[in-house]
């Protein structure tokens, strides 16, 4: 009776222990699944026969293996005779090498390290610890508290998951040898460590939120399309979630920002381009219309700090965007936590949307940014409201200072303020330096003076009716010809959106309103017409373009 337990036991720990890593040493001898599968078979056979015999060798280990290897020799010489003498026979395990380290070298091993990169972390722990590692299943339950019972149903899905994939020949999508590149819009405040744009900056974060974009994706085909091992494209998916760039649902990952296709963009370009010319030509009539008021009513309304004809590359991005508002979206929030300035709620303090733009290589209207500080503490006028406009034209956004930060754009109003009175700025130095080297301060004897438009609102003087109804006409001119493109803008992007995000209205809204207005367009006709002028050989008159100061 003990004899018959021990054989049992035996028979059981073949079964758990064994069985699998005798079928890819089969596979390594045979090179082909369904000869590895009747090989393993013919091994198994052999070994419940003689334990059922009563055979009950003293190193189990062993005895296996020499089945396996006596089996597998027996084979390939009937493989080799049926060919013709072929050499077809592999080198075998040797008798003094371990039997593990022999299942899983050559072919076999690099096919079981090929899938491992794509199993789950669930399933890889424990396929490590068993094939690699050669632990128990007792053990592996330890290690990773967990019931023996769960290691147990997890390697027998993990064998068959390794099983499929080492039958098949792997296909890494497109992106894995040619990543694409995303070009990314943001509307709000970062985050205190910057992000969206410390994430998004680099080609695999990108490239992940196309793969997810279209349609909900598991790892594992995130990571075969990307041709990135499973546990690093893990860490990336959970990254990515967790600055809210990806939501995950039974497993799946899609991409949570609307990515707007290349094709839908040209179709937008090719409009814009189409209504420019009216459009650019009525904003520079009110432009000017303004200032005719502003000078027939005797009102300075801004400061000699900056030529007429740079400030105007500002005026006229504003006059885009002043119009902007007049064309209200047509959705609702949805859902979405939105702070105080419209955006939503984003880790870390941020409150953004982000925009991307599939790699358009046709001819699209240059970018025109904007980034600025403003801040307004309850019960309180405005302290800082600080705007630049980025040019991506002519090279200007390198000159062009990313951002100011709040104590930068404060330390900028307070000594411009200070040199209206010819006193000494109260600013942080460090801070004073910085807006020197910015270029947005130069030194004037003993104080500092600005170098960019300053607007002081409360020298702004009232309208005549007449004055009022001139500007009002015009305005409404420009706006019915800005709604029109942003009706045919709208009814592009929601045909461009995929099935889960198609009830985001609030990012569709933004998508809109993001590009339907694109201050590009009016740069060009601008620019063209005469209206705008570039400084010649002038470079701290180009670093200004399109900043201003409102206090």
């Amino acid at each position: 009776m003990e004899q018959a337990v021990s054989a049992a036991a035996l028979m059981r720990e073949y079964t758990e222990q064994y069985m699998e890593k005798v079928f890819y040493f089969c596979l390594r001898m045979c090179g082909n699944v369904p000869d590895a599968e009747d090989l393993t078979a013919e091994v198994s056979e052999a070994v419940v026969a003689a334990l059922q015999k009563g055979v009950v060798p003293a190193r189990f280990s062993a005895w296996v293996w020499k089945i396996a290897r006596n089996r597998c020799a027996s084979w390939l010489e009937k493989r080799r005779k049926r060919e013709c003498g072929a050499e077809l026979t592999p080198d075998l395990p040797s008798e003094e090498g371990s039997a593990e380290e022999a299942l899983i070298d050559g072919e076999a091993r690099r096919l079981l390290r090929r899938e491992l990169a794509f199993i789950a972390r669930e399933y890889r722990e424990i396929i490590v610890a068993f094939y690699i590692e050669d632990r128990k299943t007792d053990d592996i339950a330890k290690v990773l508290g967990l019931p023996k019972g769960t290691v147990t149903a997890r390697l027998c899905r993990a064998r068959q998951k390794l099983k499929e994939g080492m039958e098949m020949a792997r296909e890494f999508g497109k992106r894995s040898y040619k990543p694409e590149n995303v070009f990314f819009i943001m509307n709000g405040q970062i985050g205190k460590h910057g992000e969206p744009w410390s994430i998004v900056d680099r080609l695999l974060c990108k490239n992940i939120l196309l793969a997810a974009y279209n349609a909900p994706r598991t790892p594992e085909e995130l990571a075969i399309e990307l041709g990135v091992a499973l546990p690093y494209m893990e860490d990336e998916l959970k990254k990515l979630k967790d600055k809210t760039l990806l939501k995950e649902q039974k497993g799946r990952y899609a991409t949570d920002i609307l990515i707007i296709s290349a094709e839908t963009q040209e179709k937008i370009y090719e409009y814009q381009r189409r209504i420019a010319p009216a459009f650019a030509e009525k904003l520079m009539e009110i432009c000017d219309c303004e200032a005719k008021c502003f000078a027939e009513n005797g009102t300075v309304w801004h400061e000699g700090y900056q030529p007429y004809e740079d400030l105007q590359w500002a005026r006229l991005m504003r006059w885009v965007d002043d119009i902007e508002k007049d064309v209200p979206p047509l959705g609702r929030p949805g859902g979405r936590k939105l702070a105080d300035n419209g955006y939503t709620v984003r880790p870390n303090g941020g409150a953004w949307e982000l925009l991307g733009l599939e790699d358009y290589r046709g001819d699209e209207p240059p970018f025109v940014g904007k980034h600025g500080c403003y801040e307004k503490p309850e019960h309180q006028e405005e302290t800082v409201a600080f705007w630049q406009y980025r040019f991506y034209k002519f090279g200007l956004e390198q000159k062009t200072p990313t951002y100011l930060t709040i104590e930068e754009a404060k330390a900028l109003k307070d000594t411009t303020v200070a040199a209206e009175n010819h006193t000494m700025p109260q600013a942080p130095a460090a801070c004073l330096a910085k807006l020197v080297e910015h270029g947005y301060l130069v030194r004037d004897g003993d104080t500092y003076r600005p170098t960019l438009w300053v607007w002081f609102r409360k020298k702004i003087g009232d309208f005549t009716e007449a004055q009022k109804k001139t500007l009002e006409s015009l305005r409404a001119e420009a706006v019915a010809i800005a709604r029109e493109h942003y009706e045919f803008c709208r009814k592009l992007v929601q045909g461009d959106v995929p099935a889960h995000l198609k009830d985001d209205v609030h990012q569709l809204d933004n998508a809109c309103e993001t590009l339907f207005l694109r201050r590009g367009a009016v740069l060009e006709e601008a620019l063209a017409k005469g209206y705008l002028s570039l400084p010649q050989n002038d470079e701290g008159r180009m670093r200004m373009l399109g900043a201003y100061l409102e206090i």
